[in-house]
């Protein structure tokens, strides 16, 4: 399964840069000692009146881009003299320098770089690193009161490295127009052509006691290609989380949805970096020491970088600037480069003033590379006491309502930088783009592909209803054969309120013909779609179709296509007939209760049977169940991307707990039973710095009463090849029956740790992942037919040519089973080897498998 925050940013890099990219040169070569001729590491490359450079690495070798404009680099260490070395772009590609040794004595030490081994103890780069770490808490505005500040910040999505004679050429040469978009970046000297820019401006409220944090939007402005796709705030929530504010005073800075350790971090900095002691300068009007850092592995999730320290009592980072090292295990990221500079208020305090990135990304080499640059500005820094009603409104962020109807006067005010001319020219850009001929397809091809659905209206007459999901048109499975299916949803075009949605089915082995209709009233205006956050919801629901038991515990439709290819055959499913009920409330801290009213019949068919377990074996045609259920789910700090088909998390970082409570009863329209089912549910992610992260998933529940095996507890099982979270992957459909059962879930996704220390395999960029998944499953007395022989209100078993297909598990031998993974395969491809470790002997159990997800991630 493809994870849908990363498509989605994918194709619209590829509607940008379909065609071949200009490539960048570089600049490779060896720096040595003039004397011993032995290679110098960590010394400082960079052109001269920039910060764009490099690093030497452990064996004295380095690579820097050859800029237009930029022909003098210098090369710079304590105890050497530093060199300046005239270049010529794209005409100098090799460069090796020597460099003369001059010891430089700094606080009574001398500090020479040699190729020996690091060693932290009595390093006075050490030593002042400890300082810096130790004087954090002084620079916290966390440990005032109240304070409150402006920011602004600028994302701007641009093609990279463009150049007039490329617009001459292949699809560009049938949009001249493209050449009145290219501007010079000055941080990196090249060509680009910005392809859209999203504004915000906010206002940062705080309070220590009691604890409240917001933030309050007062202006949003998206322009550019986003305007082409109805759920256009995908691409802006989504590089704003993937490229996101940084602080380098917090312990882990999380960036490209991972955490990297800060060069300060308290936790883990001095054993992850290793830093040198440059020289002292002066940052503005501040004497500053100078310190270069590097990760001890340039694979692992770190920066390379420069910290400017104040030279007095303070020890305050004035500037930083980072860099991810060019062998770096992040993918897509050819240069990433972060500043951030800090000033002291009048009253004393050290605030964050300047805060930018520039990343340069390339998703395939054959492809145009792109430029993200994230601007971002903090001002009216104040700490007086703010009134009480801030606090009172609901949610940490806040919307003002007209912060996206904001006009010029508005950003001339709160905009601290201002746009490029081609910037302030995005409209101009989508408008001539909408004009070419058969651009209107490219796009309808591009939006029925990322979103899944196909809409039916225009930019002027915007979708009422859009057709989809698409990857569900065709599918197949035993009792239907080939199936057939066509879906529709309304959009908020057509009502912001109300909204319909269903779908019309037919298999052509069967000749039954399914569907579903659905009826949602959101008591909140929505933008789109009615999943949007939050929900306030009253939902009714028709349904008939044929399922199989398992299909509950897929993430996503059923009749998704890459789902339906099965690694057993599921022959035993039903017939299903579903009315509900659904009301569902969501809180802007996280908090969903979900109220539900369900009828269901359910009609076994192909190998299942209902059999009363009595003399007779009885035959039952039917069961119908009538229930209530209430299901409390809490997610601190989780955020969404709302698409067409389903609302998606941004990252999985927030804990997730559910609990839920099923009453059935018997009588009640229909209902052959009495029952009472709850479960609780608790998800966690850890991340261990460089080593990676851990997904901890926990359920429990219980069946409290004696009912038939349809009602039951049975395990999570995915008997799809398509990899699925919180799911087993080698338990058959209803192999076990429990009414009480414990699971447990870890998987560990080492992020390369392993591998980038293996010579041949760190070039290919592999990902090493393990896991571990545990059922605790128990069948009262009260539940189990074979205990009862002539118990009537008892089902027998699930059958398959004579042979039990589900059975009661040992209480006291839980099922095991274990995977190891190799992920990022051409950055996309996942693929786990699966085995089980017990309950091998039952019958049609596969003892191993192979299962795969195609995932870009970073």
């Amino acid at each position: 399964m493809i994870k849908y925050n990363q498509l989605i940013l994918f194709f619209i890099l590829l509607l940008g840069g379909c065609c071949n990219s200009a490539y960048s040169q570089q600049i490779r070569g060896v720096v040595t000692d003039s004397i011993t001729n032995e290679p110098l590491p960590y010394i400082s490359i960079y052109y001269k009146g920039t910060g764009i450079g490099a690093i030497t690495d452990l064996d004295g070798k380095f690579t820097v881009d050859s800029r237009n404009g930029l022909t003098e680099l210098t090369f710079s260490a304590v105890g050497y003299l530093p060199k300046l070395i005239k270049v010529v772009p794209g005409v100098t590609n090799t460069l090796n320098v020597k460099l003369r040794p001059d010891d430089i004595m700094l606080q009574e030490v001398v500090v020479k770089p040699k190729r020996e081994r690091y060693s932290r103890k009595n390093n006075p780069a050490v030593e002042m690193m400890k300082k810096v770490i130790a004087a954090k808490k002084k620079t916290r505005l966390e440990e005032n009161d109240y304070y409150q500040y402006d920011r602004y910040q600028k994302i701007t999505m641009s093609l990279n490295e463009v150049t007039p004679e490329m617009l001459e050429k292949g699809v560009y040469k049938k949009m001249p127009f493209l050449k009145d978009q290219i501007e010079l970046c000055e941080e990196t000297k090249k060509l680009i052509l910005p392809i859209s820019v999203d504004e915000t401006a906010s206002q940062q409220i705080y309070r220590k006691n009691p604890k409240s944090e917001k933030t309050i939007i007062k202006g949003i402005s998206s322009t550019g290609v986003n305007e082409l796709f109805a759920t256009g705030d995908m691409l802006s929530t989504l590089l704003k989380d993937i490229f996101t504010d940084v602080n380098i005073y917090d312990n882990d800075i999380r960036l490209l949805q991972y955490p990297f350790i800060s060069p300060i971090s308290s936790s883990d900095a001095i054993s992850f970096y290793r830093y040198y002691i440059m020289d002292t300068t002066y940052v503005e009007r501040d004497k500053c020491f100078h310190l270069t850092f590097v990760p001890n592995n340039s694979q692992d999730f770190g920066f390379t970088g420069h910290l400017y320290i104040m030279a007095d009592s303070t020890y305050r980072v004035k500037k930083c600037t980072m860099n991810l090292p060019k062998k770096s295990g992040v993918n897509f990221v050819d240069n990433m480069d972060i500043i951030q500079e800090f000033e002291e208020l009048p009253n004393g305090e050290w605030v964050l003033k300047t805060d930018d990135m520039i990343v340069e990304l390339t998703v395939m080499k054959v492809m145009q590379g792109f430029q993200i640059r994230r601007t971002t500005r903090y001002s009216d820094y104040a700490f007086d006491e703010l009134p009480e009603q801030l606090f009172k409104r609901k949610g940490k962020e806040i919307k003002e309502a007209d912060a996206m109807m904001r006009g010029e006067d508005f950003w001339n005010q709160y905009r601290q930088v201002p746009l490029t001319e081609t910037e302030s020219s995005m409209d101009l850009l989508v408008k001539r783009l909408e004009q070419m001929p058969g651009f209107k397809y490219v796009i309808f091809v591009l939006k029925a592909f990322i979103e899944n659905f196909v809409e039916t209206g225009t930019k002027d007459h915007p979708s009422k209803v859009d057709i989809g999901p698409i990857n569900t048109m065709i599918s197949s499975n035993y009792i239907d054969g080939l199936r057939l299916r066509a879906s529709a949803q309304t959009t908020a075009n057509l009502n912001p309120h109300l909204f319909f949605k269903g779908y019309y089915a037919y298999g052509f082995k069967d000749h039954r013909s399914k569907g579903m209709a659905e009826v949602e009233y959101s008591f909140n205006k929505k933008e789109y779609l009615p999943r949007e956050f939050p929900k306030n919801s009253i939902t009714g629901t028709f349904l008939y179709d044929v399922m199989a038991p398992t299909d509950k515990f897929l993430k996503t439709d059923k009749d998704n296509v890459f789902t339906s290819f099965k690694t057993t055959t599921v022959d035993q499913m039903m017939y299903v007939r579903n009315i509900s009920l659904k009301y569902e409330l969501e809180t802007e801290y996280g908090l969903k209760t979900t109220i539900q009213l369900k009828n269901t019949n359910d009609e076994p068919t192909g190998k299942l049977v209902y059999m009363r377990n009595d003399d007779a074996k009885t035959i039952v045609p039917d069961i119908t169940t009538s229930e209530a259920s209430l299901t409390f789910r809490y997610a601190p700090g989780e955020t969404f991307i709302n698409t067409k088909q389903r609302r998606i998390p941004v990252s999985f970082d927030a804990p997730v707990f559910t609990l839920s409570h099923t009453s059935g009863f018997k009588g009640v329209l229909g209902g052959d039973y009495n029952y009472n089912l709850t479960e609780l549910g608790i998800y966690k992610r850890f991340w261990f710095s460089s080593w990676g992260k851990i997904d901890l998933h926990v359920k429990g529940g219980a069946q409290w009463n004696k009912v038939p095996f349809p009602l039951l507890i049975m395990p999570a099982a995915n008997l799809s090849y398509i990899l699925q979270r919180e799911t087993f992957n080698l338990i058959n459909n209803m192999e076990f029956l429990n009414d009480r059962y414990a699971s447990l879930d870890i998987s560990w996704d080492m992020n390369g740790k392993i591998f980038n220390r293996i010579p041949l395999l760190k070039k290919l960029k592999w990902r090493e992942a393990i896991g571990f998944k545990m059922l605790y499953g128990q069948l009262t007395d009260k539940n189990n037919p074979f205990l009862h022989p002539n118990d009537g209100d008892l089902f027998v078993f699930p059958m398959r040519d004579g042979h039990y297909t589900s059975f009661v598990m040992d209480k006291n031998k839980p099922y095991m089973e274990w995977f190891v993974g190799v992920h990022n395969i051409f950055k996309i491809l996942h693929i786990d080897y699966v085995r089980r470790i017990n309950y091998k002997y039952h019958p049609d159990v596969n003892k191993w498998g192979i299962r795969f997800m195609v995932m870009m991630t970073f």
